[in-house]
């Protein structure tokens, strides 16, 4: 056991044990959904969540290599009634609920863009470093009812290396209203051309310093998905999360010589301690 890893147990199990129990009260979150964090308790003013989270994932759009990432968690948000603006790493955004069954968000993100030393064995070597870049990212969950057991969503992504949709279906499980419990999401994802050559295009620059066969990606459909979140309480400081993904692609993305795999894939989880 490592002395990090050796922390964060104790700093868990000092929580678990000498807090005031709180995972069995009932809050008010925005919605009750495990993906959608709120720490404000349910009332207007100020809220603040800090942690760390863990993941093993694949090194990059792609990628059959896979690794271990440690990053933080949390975020600092301000309540108005049925709104909350947050403020969540390298994403500033607003989230709100209308009509009991309407999930409405929008965020500003940074896409840190690929790097060649992303693959410990070269596999992209001579691709040289992706372009950075800012994202407007646009969402909307449509419940069937208010207790927020199943619902459609759609997601626009716009930037400036691409844009991306996703549309799918959800479901939560559990019956507490505090954000606590699990859900799944199935996804069908679409990009168009620029955001495709991001990933997996190869110019002939590109080509002849890789080795790899020049390549050029068309818009379209991109890949079928799913995704689990879960979020325990346990108790009024303490929440710990997990989340899963998988991706599997369209043929004409594993055409690409950088599609070394058929997928992507990540399992993480971590704390937050709310202030």
């Amino acid at each position: 056991m490592t002395k990090f890893t050796g922390l964060v147990l104790i700093i868990f199990i000092h929580g678990f044990f000498f807090q005031t129990a709180f995972a069995q009260d009932e809050r008010i979150a925005l919605v009750p959904l495990p993906s959608v964090d709120d720490f404000t308790r349910g009332k207007d003013g100020w809220g603040l969540g800090l942690g760390l989270g863990i993941e093993y994932e694949t090194a990059y759009e792609g990628s059959d290599e896979f690794g271990f990432e440690i990053d933080p968690a949390g975020a600092l948000q301000w309540r108005r009634e049925d709104n909350i603006f947050f403020w969540a790493g390298e994403a500033l955004g607003w989230r709100g609920l209308r009509a009991d069954t309407w999930l409405l968000e929008a965020l500003v993100g940074f896409d840190e863009g690929r790097e060649e030393s992303d693959s410990d064995k070269g596999r992209l070597d001579g691709l040289g470093d992706g372009e950075e870049g800012f994202e407007l990212v646009l969402q909307a969950r449509r419940a069937f009812a208010a207790d927020w057991r199943n619902w459609l969503v759609g997601r626009v992504i716009a930037g400036e290396n691409g844009n991306l949709g996703l549309f799918g279906v959800g479901r939560r499980f559990g019956d507490k209203f505090d954000g606590s419990g699990s859900e799944i999401n199935l996804v069908a994802v679409l990009h168009d051309s620029d955001f495709a050559n991001k990933d997996f295009g190869i110019t002939a620059k590109q080509s002849a310093a890789s080795g790899l066969d020049e390549t050029r990606m068309s818009g379209g459909f991109r890949s079928l998905g799913i995704n689990y979140n879960y979020r325990h309480i346990i108790n009024k400081n303490w929440q710990i999360f997990g989340e899963a993904l998988y991706e599997h692609y369209s043929s004409d993305v594993r055409a690409s010589p950088i599609a070394r795999s058929n997928y992507e894939a990540e399992v993480g989880g971590g704390f937050i301690y709310v202030f």
